[in-house]
């Protein structure tokens, strides 16, 4: 299947809903960023890689679990209140938390063998979030159910991917000299909410992809 539609659709989509994303998830993300930016002013390089971990389980769960519920309400036209998807997100919160954890640790697991093994996780587990927050399933049976729906997509999923992360990883290449200076002004901050935002593209796009493979669930 052609990637290009499936990115131009969800482009689309992004752009259109642009301002009620930001209104959902924005908040979330700042707060997240803003909690990074503190943990780094005050531990520095010694601040353990687990902390950051630790942030993005917090964290991360509750906007991307609001982002899947609207997305998911507006593809059926029932349009919900950004106080009642966020409310299921964090009612969903410790079931996604742990999904996170471990998709988190096999792709750890995957990178630590080679790159490749970690890529090749990292799309076969692209649908276990939506399983999750859609389907309410466990994060084990999300697990195992995005590995077989991700047979005969892998290529399909990771050049749309990579289509999308390519730029940000850009982007963050352009800014790597900048932010790894020590700054306690603002725009670290900005620009560590807007690369964290615009992440959020990503999980638009996926979830075009799990609509094609899962459409009787829609």
């Amino acid at each position: 299947m052609n990637p290009l539609p499936i990115l131009r659709d969800s482009w689309y989509f992004f752009s259109r809903h642009l301002g009620a994303i930001a209104l959902l998830c924005l908040p979330l993300v700042a707060i997240e960023c803003l909690a990074r930016q503190v943990l780094l002013a005050s531990l520095g390089d010694s601040a353990p890689a687990a902390s950051e971990l630790l942030l993005g389980l917090l964290f991360y769960p509750l906007y991307t679990g609001a982002l899947i519920l609207y997305l998911d309400s507006r593809t059926r036209g029932v349009p919900q209140r950004h106080r009642d998807l966020l409310a299921m997100a964090l009612q969903l919160w410790p079931r996604f938390a742990v999904l996170t954890a471990l998709s988190s640790l096999l792709i750890m697991i995957g990178v630590s063998l080679f790159v490749l093994p970690g890529l090749w996780v990292m799309i076969k587990l692209a649908y276990a979030e939506y399983l999750v927050v859609l389907e309410r399933q466990s994060p084990l049976e999300a697990l195992r159910e995005s590995f077989r729906l991700t047979n005969g997509q892998f290529w399909l999923v990771l050049s749309c991917l990579l289509a999308v992360m390519a730029p940000l990883w850009g982007f963050d290449w352009l800014l790597f000299s900048y932010l790894s200076v020590p700054n306690e002004g603002l725009l670290p901050l900005l620009v560590d909410c807007l690369r964290s935002f615009l992440q959020l593209f990503a999980s638009v796009v996926v979830f075009r992809l799990f609509m094609l493979a899962r459409p009787q669930t829609f």
